[in-house]
């Protein structure tokens, strides 16, 4: 069999399945058993797959037909330009969060953080696989980036990525804590705050795709409302934010209301709300006062 009739073979399986990308879930899993690329992939199109080969792309195949994403089956997942590894103990990076990456470089991008000091400190929180910090990190060298996550897992992860995926002597600082705690705000002051947490209201997880469910449910469970975890985020922020500092966070659409009026209660100003690739409202912002 060549490469063309296995990709045809297995992308028809996939839809047949009702897998909403398979052409594009299809190629990844044999790009990833030969070791290539997509681009490559299609090249090879006449190529004869070896027995070896046909029995690892149906094994993978079926891993995707059991509701397993493609990123956890090959490990790893593109993220801003970049290749992020990742597992079960992740959420799988999505490419409405690259909107809160540009959202962040926007609001850095205003400011002359740093210049004085030569030092920006920024705080991922909820980090999981590190992907916004590293992103940040690796667009803005001379940010000081800290990230804190409850979970050791995906701790773990994120130091790799960064370890992977930024120069030798580039740092970003983990903290395995709950949010803020055990930093203390006379010795921690940022910038900007950024999130992308759990968010889903805890009745809806089990009304998730397959894939989703797969996901660890500590980065998916935002409590009975889905803003337990917002509502800590925005309370905790005040005291970490310098004057004119800025709150970035990731949620539902239809939550924006209502974070909107948490925010004005801890006297944020400037709250902008950025629309994601669907056009959906998925990002908020607020600034500290001055004065």
């Amino acid at each position: 069999m060549t490469v063309r009739e296995a990709l045809t073979l297995g992308s028809a399986e996939l839809k047949a399945a009702g897998i909403g990308t398979p052409n594009l879930d299809a190629s990844l899993l044999l790009a990833y058993i030969l070791n290539t690329n997509r681009a490559a992939l299609i090249a090879r199109g006449t190529d004869t797959l070896t027995e070896k080969t046909l029995i690892d792309f149906r094994d993978l195949l079926n891993r995707r037909l059991k509701g397993e994403c493609v990123a956890y089956i090959t490990g790893k997942k593109e993220f801003f330009g970049l290749d992020f590894l990742v597992n079960s103990s992740v959420l799988v990076p999505r490419p409405d969060t690259e909107i809160l990456v540009e959202a962040a470089l926007g609001v850095l991008g205003t400011k002359d953080w740093g210049l004085e000091t030569g030092v920006c400190p920024v705080l991922d929180l909820c980090t999981g696989s590190g992907v916004i910090a590293v992103a940040l990190k690796h667009k803005m060298p001379h940010l000081e980036v800290y990230a804190t996550d409850i979970s050791p897992e995906a701790l773990e992860t994120a130091k790799a990525n960064a370890k992977n995926l930024l120069p030798v002597k580039s740092h970003i600082y983990f903290h395995k804590v709950d949010l803020y705690d055990a930093l203390s705000s006379s010795a921690f002051q940022f910038s900007l705050i950024v999130s992308n947490p759990p968010y889903i209201p805890s009745d809806e997880i089990t009304t998730l795709s397959a894939e989703v469910q797969n996901e660890p449910h500590l980065a998916l469970d935002g409590g009975v409302s889905g803003l337990e975890i917002i509502k800590r985020i925005i309370e905790g922020a005040p005291k970490f934010l310098v004057k004119n500092g800025a709150l970035l966070i990731e949620a539902d659409p239809r939550q924006m209301e209502s974070i909107t009026i948490l925010l004005k209660g801890r006297g944020f100003q400037k709250i902008a709300i950025h629309k994601d690739l669907s056009g959906q409202k998925r990002i908020i912002s607020g600034t500290m006062p001055a004065d």
